[in-house]
């Protein structure tokens, strides 16, 4: 399923021409059901300092010798409905990476946003903090090594979350991803979350999550991008058959969450164990990052659901900066078994302006190790976006 150019050119119009004071269209209301329309759409820029590897190539196999790439990012559309009743749903797709995003139907006991039932396509639980929060809000251009390399976001199945606006637990059965060739493998996930202070402006989050899945093949590959979400080449890598004859992948996430007015410092680690049949040891590798972000311009976070909330601007003709920080590392190399290892550390800049536009400007210092090989790239990326 590919949309046209045509189709999402009116798409943007249709959000172009929307009041500028909502983020979602209005549509209409079908047999009970509140419809509303939502995109998002992002173009990256990324610029290359590395003496090694061709980061800039379009792909593994067609190396042009460039040091930047330059690409559509995302180009989401989404429509949701809410009705009749305690029923909601929602139908995502991304024009540009032609797959399906959220795809669910969502029955709330009591009208309680945090007591539901769902059945889909929809993040899951063994997703990291960072995964289970809104792409459009993400503190940084790439997501964490963590998030992208060992978390497991969408796929089909369905869950069962109960909770209140402190804590929550979810608990889940998936299986493959809808979008046809994509990630499968069926298992299980369970996260819980405890916010003892949930106050405006003031809040501490506390998390844990597992998950366990079939290999589905009896191989799974472990890898890395060096913070650069686009980029074909992976120098962290276990390789197509580093990890054969595995017949489970089981992660285990902590997460922790920390706002205090316009400060929010954000942590998560994930080890992941591969468990292997006949001769070949088990592996084990893991990652964590810690990043902080300042609004500049003083306002502060939300909190829901166990994930922080991005707000609009209070002046939003000045808009909302952000300045940020993060150190971020993964290790996927064990025994013989040698992945290769990644630290990094990333600054941005964030400014949100009125309630439709983002820019972002991150510079990112990569080191990585893999045996007695080494490529250390610097990164300097770019973003627009624009999400109605």
């Amino acid at each position: 399923m590919k949309l046209s150019r045509s189709t999402l050119s009116v798409a943007l119009l249709a959000a172009l021409v929307a009041p500028a004071a909502h983020a979602e269209i209005t549509l209409d209301v079908i047999g009970g059901s509140e419809v509303s329309f939502e995109g998002l759409v992002q173009a990256d820029f990324y610029k290359f300092d590395s003496d090694t590897i061709d980061y800039g190539a379009d792909s593994s196999s067609d190396l042009d010798g460039d040091d930047y790439l330059n690409e559509l990012r995302r180009a989401e559309l989404v429509l949701k409905g809410k009705g009749p009743g305690n029923i909601e749903w929602v139908l995502g797709y991304d024009a540009k990476d032609d797959k399906f995003l959220d795809a669910n139907v969502k029955y709330k006991f009591g009208n309680n946003a945090n007591h539901f039932i769902q059945v889909g396509q929809y993040k899951q639980p063994g997703a990291t903090m960072e995964e289970l929060s809104s792409t459009k809000n993400n503190d940084f251009i790439s997501k964490s090594s963590i998030t992208n390399s060992i978390g497991t976001a969408r796929r089909l199945g369905a869950q069962y979350n109960i909770g209140d606006a402190n804590w929550g637990v979810t608990a889940s059965y998936f299986g493959r991803e809808l979008t046809r060739n994509r990630e499968h493998g069926s298992g299980y996930g369970v996260r819980g979350y405890f916010a003892p202070i949930n106050e405006q402006g003031n809040v501490l989050h506390l998390g844990v999550s597992y998950t366990d899945k079939d290999t589905d093949g009896d191989v799974i590959r472990l890898r890395a991008r060096p913070m650069a979400d686009m980029v074909p080449t992976r120098f962290v890598d276990t390789g197509s058959s580093g990890l054969r004859a595995s017949d489970r992948n089981s992660v285990i996430g902590v997460e922790g969450l920390w706002v205090t007015g316009p400060v929010k410092v954000q942590a998560e680690y994930m080890s992941t164990d591969v468990k292997r049949y006949g001769s070949f040891d088990d592996f084990t590798g893991d990652g964590y990052y810690i990043s902080g972000l300042w609004n500049v311009t003083g306002e502060t976070w939300g909190y829901k659901s166990g994930v922080p909330t991005t707000g609009l601007p209070d002046n939003p003709s000045v808009g909302l900066w952000q300045l940020g920080l993060r150190y971020d590392t993964i290790d996927l190399t064990d025994g013989a078994v040698v992945g290769g290892e990644m630290d990094s550390w990333t600054a941005g800049v964030n400014w949100y302006w009125r309630s439709n536009f983002k820019f972002m400007l991150n510079y990112v210092a990569v080191k990585q190790e893999k045996g007695v090989l080494n490529d250390d790239p610097n990164i300097l990326e770019a973003r627009m976006q624009f999400f109605w």
